[in-house]
C-alpha cells in the first residue's frame, strides 16, 4: 500500500508542479522537437502513476516478486478467495485502474474518430472545390481568403488558396507549402491527437490542459525550423506575416494563426540551438519522467523477488 500510495502522491505532484517546471525559460522554442517530447513524457507520466498506483493497491509487491507461474496462481485462488476479494483495497485498486484506463481509451478514440470524420467531409469538398497543382504538389481551392494548411491522415496533403497565391511570392508560397509538409511527414495530427485525448479524459488538470496548448504551439515551431532547413527564414517570416489572419478548420494543421507574429519574430531572429550537454539533460529528463512510475512500482517488485529466491537457496 506504501507503494500506491507513493505513486499517488507522485502523480498529484506531476500533474501540479511539472507545467511550471516545464515553462520555465526560453529553451523550448529553442529545441521544440525535445519540449515536445517532455510534455509527451510528463504527460505519459502521469498516467502510468495513476494506473500502476491502482496496480499496486490491488495486487500486493510480494505477489508479484514471487514470479509469474505463482502469480497466475495467486490470482487465481484471489478469485476465489471471498475474504480477499471483500478487501477494499482490492476492490478500489482493480476500480480506480479500470476507471483511469477506460476513460483514457473511450475519449481517445472518440477524438480520433471525430477527426477522421471531419478531415473526410472535409476530403469530400476538396474534391468538388479544388484541384491538384502538380508543380506546387498541393490541391488549390479558389477562394479569396488567405489560407495554407494540410489536410492529414493516410492521403494527406497540402491545401492553398488562391487568396494566398496572388498575395504570397512564389519563393514564400515554396517555404509555406514545406511547412505544411513537415505537418504531414511528422505526422503531427496525431500527436496533437494524444494531446487533446488528455486534456478532455482529465479536464482541469493543469499538465493535460497546458500539454495540449504548448504541443499544439510547439508542434508549428518545429514545422517552422523543417521548412527552414531548405527555404530562408526571411521567406518563411514574410509567408507567415502574409496568412496570420487565416483561420483554417479545426481539424487541419496551418501556417498561420495565433502564434504566427511570435513566430516571424523567431524567424527572424533565430535564438542559439541547446547545446549537447543541454540535450542530453533534456533526454534524460524525458527518459527519467517516463521510467519513473514504473521504477517505483517495481522496486518492492524486486525487492520481493530476490528475498524469496534468496530465502529457496538458503532452504535448499
Amino acid at each position: 500500500m506504501t507503494v500506491a500510495i507513493v505513486l499517488a502522491l507522485y502523480g498529484l505532484f506531476a500533474a501540479l508542479a511539472l507545467p511550471r517546471l516545464l515553462r520555465r525559460g526560453t529553451w523550448a522554442d529553442r529545441a521544440p522537437r525535445l519540449a515536445i517530447a517532455m510534455w509527451q513524457a510528463a504527460s505519459v507520466s502521469v498516467v502510468a502513476a495513476a494506473l500502476l498506483s491502482a496496480f499496486a493497491a490491488a495486487v500486493p509487491a510480494a505477489v508479484v516478486g514471487h514470479g509469474l507461474a505463482e502469480l497466475f496462481e495467486a490470482c487465481a485462488a484471489l478469485l476465489h478467495d471471498e475474504a480477499a476479494l471483500s478487501s477494499t483495497g482490492t476492490w478500489a485498486g482493480l476500480a480506480a485502474g479500470a476507471l483511469v484506463l477506460a476513460r483514457v481509451t473511450t475519449v481517445g478514440a472518440a477524438v480520433l474518430l471525430r477527426a477522421r470524420r471531419e478531415r473526410r467531409r472535409h476530403a469530400d469538398a476538396l474534391a468538388l472545390l479544388g484541384q491538384h497543382d502538380h508543380d506546387l504538389d498541393a490541391v488549390v481551392v479558389d477562394y479569396e481568403e488567405r489560407l495554407a494548411y494540410c489536410l492529414p491522415g493516410r492521403k494527406g496533403h497540402a491545401v492553398i488558396t488562391t487568396g494566398a497565391l496572388h498575395s504570397l511570392a512564389p519563393e514564400q508560397v515554396a517555404a509555406v507549402l514545406a511547412h505544411e509538409r513537415a505537418h504531414l511527414r511528422g505526422r503531427h495530427h496525431l500527436v496533437l491527437a494524444g494531446a487533446e485525448a488528455l486534456a478532455r479524459a482529465f479536464p482541469r488538470l493543469p499538465l493535460f490542459e497546458q500539454a495540449r496548448a504548448e504541443v499544439a504551439r510547439l508542434i508549428e515551431l518545429l514545422a517552422d525550423d523543417v521548412a527552414a532547413r531548405r527555404h530562408p527564414r526571411v521567406h518563411i517570416a514574410a509567408a507567415l506575416v502574409g496568412l496570420a489572419t487565416g483561420r483554417v478548420p479545426a481539424f487541419a494543421l496551418g501556417a498561420g494563426g495565433e502564434t504566427a507574429l511570435t513566430r516571424v519574430r523567431r524567424m527572424l531572429h533565430p535564438q542559439v540551438p541547446l547545446g549537447r550537454r543541454e540535450r542530453a539533460a533534456g533526454r534524460l529528463a524525458v527518459a527519467a519522467l517516463l521510467a519513473g512510475p514504473a521504477a517505483l512500482a517495481l522496486a518492492p517488485v524486486v525487492a520481493a523477488f530476490l528475498a524469496h529466491h534468496c530465502h529457496s537457496l538458503l532452504t535448499h
